[in-house]
């Protein structure tokens, strides 16, 4: 059975693919029996994307050619370019609101970051002010929590408690 496909050439990571007439069970990228066209899905610029022999085409089906899914998409888009223009216009208006949603996500970071860089600054001019009276609260608590310890470890094990300040 005769099959119109896409067979791979072009270098790695550069894709440039013959559009080819060929015995479907060849493998995809050897030999075939009709170039018909070629595809090259990276075009930049004046490059050629797209080019389509239709009258070898239109044989091949008449003699009972089945064509693959990928080559009736480019036949498609071959007839009727603005179906490219669409598809074009399609992923410019993703990449837009993709845009879009990055910066929003970045303004919204921004604020909450500021608001907190306030807070941070709210918070530390009162704890500037009396930093000496905190620290000599904190002193006496320290102490009377290490007299009490060892009365407790004494009474815990049965033993009567020893004064610390005895010694």
């Amino acid at each position: 059975m005769v099959k119109i496909r896409l067979a791979r050439g072009g270098a790695k990571k550069n894709p440039f693919y013959s559009i080819v007439a060929t015995d479907s069970r060849k493998r995809r990228d050897s030999g075939y029996i009709e170039r018909i066209g070629y595809f090259n899905p990276v075009a930049r610029g004046q490059e050629v994307r797209l080019q389509l022999e239709e009258d070898r085409l239109s044989h091949w089906i008449s003699q009972g050619a089945q064509i693959s899914d990928r080559v009736k998409q480019l036949v498609k888009e071959y007839r009727d370019p603005s179906i490219r223009e669409k598809q074009l216009a399609k992923q410019a208006a993703k990449a837009d609101e993709k845009a879009k949603k990055v910066a929003a996500d970045e303004k919204t970071k921004a604020e909450l970051e500021a608001k907190e860089a306030a807070e941070a600054a709210a918070a530390e001019a009162p704890a500037a002010e009396a930093p000496a009276e905190e620290a000599a609260a904190e002193d006496h608590p320290a102490e009377e929590a290490a007299a009490e310890a060892p009365a407790e470890e004494a009474a815990a094990e049965g033993k009567p408690a020893e004064d610390p300040e005895e010694k």
